[in-house]
């Protein structure tokens, strides 16, 4: 156990390695290390490992009926990191988790995101869908979605995102921010802002917080407002009613006091 911490701790600063290949090689020597240990410990008490062949077939079968989940996340932690599918330092989601991957570990592999550390089973990983932010490129998509009232010119809306966004700090430069219009929704139209980040270990949430901010801030100074739902309920006659149009009147009545009082007016 000292020999092999001491080689997982020389193989960990090696800097000619993959992060990967040196996880691999350090849980090999490990398991290696352990069992030649444990072969001649046995040999050395006197103890004929032949006699353990049919004791340990029959506790490999108990084992492998027992452990199925064990040995199957064992092995595919030993799969993510050969195929490099997954590195330390990606950006995963999986499920319902988003994070960063900072350990992979023999039985399971820590997402960390800004709610702390999650553990997701490396057969997680292995059967099913993973979308990986960072598989082919370091740069990581932050998106925003605003709605702007119908009365807004869209092409004024979308000048005005792309200009919210050039003051952020963590926003890459190129590709630069680019604003879209989605849909034409009940209340508004809705837009999407969006932006790249070299840095996704440090999270998107303060990113995202200074795009709405900016927005927020871009729409105040050129009056535009942002939507929200609105109901209209209409009081119906004594036709719809069925002859009870004294009590809508006096309901009627009795809202335009209350609006009185309260200095403003009845519709």
């Amino acid at each position: 156990m000292w020999f092999g911490s001491w080689l997982e701790e020389r193989l960990m600063r090696s800097t000619g390695l993959d992060s990967n290949l040196k996880v691999v090689l350090s849980r090999i020597s490990k398991a290696l290390l352990l069992l030649v240990s444990l072969l001649l410990s046995l040999s050395l008490v006197g103890i004929d490992l032949t006699v353990l062949s049919v004791f340990g077939g029959a506790l490999g079968v108990g084992l492998g009926l027992g452990l199925q989940k064990i040995a199957s996340n064992y092995i595919s932690g030993f799969i993510i990191l050969l195929d490099r599918s997954v590195k330390l330092g990606d950006q995963i989601t999986v499920d319902k988790y988003t994070g960063i991957v900072s350990q992979i570990r023999t039985r399971y592999t820590v997402v960390r995101n800004g709610d702390g550390e999650t553990l997701v089973p490396n057969e997680q990983l292995v059967a099913q869908a993973v979308q990986n932010h960072s598989f082919s490129n370091t740069n990581v998509r932050v998106a925003t979605r605003v709605q702007a009232d119908y009365a807004a010119d869209p092409e004024m809306v979308l000048a005005l995102l792309v200009e919210a966004a050039q003051d952020i700090p963590r926003l890459l430069p190129q590709p630069g921010p680019s604003a879209f219009l989605v849909l034409f929704g009940d209340n508004g139209i809705e837009y999407e802002l969006a932006g790249y980040i070299a840095d996704p270990q440090n999270g998107k949430l303060g990113v995202q917080s200074a795009m709405n901010r900016a927005i927020w801030r871009k729409f105040r100074e050129h009056g535009i407002s942002i939507p929200y739902p609105q109901r209209e309920v209409r009081v119906l006659g004594n036709v719809a009613m069925g002859g009870h149009g004294g009590a809508v009147e006096e309901l009627q009545k009795a809202y335009n006091d209350l609006a009185s009082a309260a200095g403003g007016a009845a519709p």
